[in-house]
């Protein structure tokens, strides 16, 4: 059976791995497929299409199993103070509606960063938002770098002490970043002709009441499917969500949530032992893209 991953990350955001590398890994892995969903950001996927279609013009074609690069993004919401994540599959990243909203993500998250910096500072740590974009080039600053800033410079003893006492929700240097709503980004993702997914419901924590009336908003939004087979979920929470899907008419979608030397343990397509994504998911994900993009109109 051919297997999929419809959630990664590269270092383009918070992963450790280059697009390029994911995409050696997916090969030694065995996917047919894998989507590169960074968060707020669509840097790295004209590097992972290219290398996906370096190797299908080479060993790719030899071997009949040519791999397949899903564009997507996962972007942070907010949702009744809760961070929800929502993510984008099939997107045109390239269209000019898209840049110009990522661009306003990033100067959102460029602000809060010169904030957190400007805090840490403050606390006698030797640090600016200039130093981090040199020991982090061409990423996406998101907490897990700071993390690895404080680590590295001798800050703390672990990337889980740099979130408990300096970054972390509730510790004294957080800073929140201006969000969009998860209704907003779902209509963004329709715009550019996407497939909108609730990512990892289980994570948040929601009453039942509360999490059926976010799919119930979201599914008025357009939203198409959601996170039902996904890395942490026991039988019992993936059966919960799939009974979810199932009331909402919402697709199913699944993957690992890798992130590399990140998330220790946490292995691209088989998650922490147990994950499979079957192609069949992913089949049904494009049967729908098509028939909302790409029907041909009734005459």
């Amino acid at each position: 059976m051919n297997i999929v991953d419809l959630h990664v990350h590269s270092n383009k955001s918070d992963g450790s791995l280059s697009p390029t590398e994911l995409v050696d890994l997916a090969v030694e892995k065995g996917l047919s497929a894998f989507a590169l969903t960074d968060h707020d950001t669509t840097e790295g996927l004209d590097e992972a299409i290219q290398a996906a279609c370096d190797y299908n013009n080479r060993e790719g074609f030899f071997n009949g199993k040519p791999l397949e690069i899903i564009p997507g993004i996962e972007f942070s919401t907010e949702y009744m103070g809760k961070d929800i994540h929502i993510v984008g599959l099939f997107i045109e990243y390239q269209s000019d509606i898209f840049k110009n909203k990522i661009q306003e993500f990033v100067d959102t998250r460029i602000l809060r960063n010169k904030k957190m910096c400007d805090g840490l500072a403050s606390a006698g740590i030797d640090i600016t938002y200039e130093k981090l974009l040199e020991e982090f080039p061409c990423c996406i600053i998101t907490r897990s770098h700071y993390a690895k800033y404080l680590l590295n410079h001798g800050y703390t003893t672990s990337m889980a002490e740099a979130f408990e006492r300096y970054i972390g929700d509730h510790a004294p240097y957080f800073v929140p970043r201006e969000k969009i709503t998860p209704t907003q980004a779902v209509k963004l993702i329709n715009e550019v002709k996407g497939i909108a997914i609730l990512a990892h419901p289980i994570l948040y924590r929601m009453s039942k009441e509360n999490l059926e009336n976010l799919v119930s908003s979201l599914k008025e939004a357009g939203l198409a499917g959601i996170e039902a087979v996904y890395c942490t979920y026991t039988k019992r929470e993936e059966l919960q969500i799939r009974k979810l899907a199932q009331k909402y008419d919402l697709l199913i979608s699944g993957g690992s949530d890798f992130h590399g030397t990140i998330k220790p343990k946490l292995e691209l397509a088989t998650g922490y032992g147990n994950l499979v994504v079957g192609q069949h998911i992913l089949d049904d994900l494009k049967k729908e893209r098509d028939r909302r993009y790409f029907s041909a109109p009734n005459l």
